[in-house]
């Protein structure tokens, strides 16, 4: 789909579209239709990436939140949002026993920064997201809440990448 198409798109067709980019935060995508029109996916991502950005840490928590825990229950029950189930796909869904019990990280990250642990998934093998999850847990909580939702916004890149039918 082009940026002409996007840019024409009327509020609810903009939201139905685009409301997953964050996940489970159509809000979002909301307030960035009001923004229209786009030159381009780096100009769109920006919109999305500044709405965040402007949150205060409360509201940037709450998108941690709305993020599933990684390999966790919403994967076993089979209630990930069809992106987190492909984006899980990295080699998560069919973890062993050895590494199911590592990981017990994510209820320690959980425990600690009070959201869940995000990464894109996408860009990663399942040995490296399970290193990066216990290098993360260490981290200062200010520096953590940085970095995930740094890790927020590439997972927006790649979805709105795939939306829009561009390499990211």
């Amino acid at each position: 789909m082009d940026m002409e198409k996007v840019n024409s798109m009327d509020f609810g067709e903009f939201v139905d579209v685009f409301g997953n980019v964050i996940e489970r935060c159509p809000l979002i995508a909301a307030a960035v239709w009001s923004q229209r029109p786009f030159s381009d996916l780096e100009d769109l991502e920006k919109h999305f990436s500044a709405f965040i950005d402007a949150l205060p840490q409360s509201g940037q928590e709450g998108v941690l939140r709305c993020h599933p825990d990684l390999a966790g229950r919403e994967l076993q029950r089979g209630t990930l949002t069809a992106e987190s189930q492909r984006e899980q796909g990295a080699g998560l869904t069919s973890l062993g026993a050895e590494e199911r019990l590592r990981a017990e990280l994510n209820a320690q990250y959980r425990a600690r920064f009070g959201f869940p642990f995000v990464l894109a998934a996408r860009l990663s093998d399942r040995e490296a997201v399970l290193r990066e999850l216990a290098r993360r847990l260490h981290r200062p909580p200010a520096l953590e809440l940085r970095t995930a939702l740094g890790e927020v916004k590439k997972i927006g890149r790649l979805r709105l990448a795939d939306l829009v039918g561009a390499d990211p």
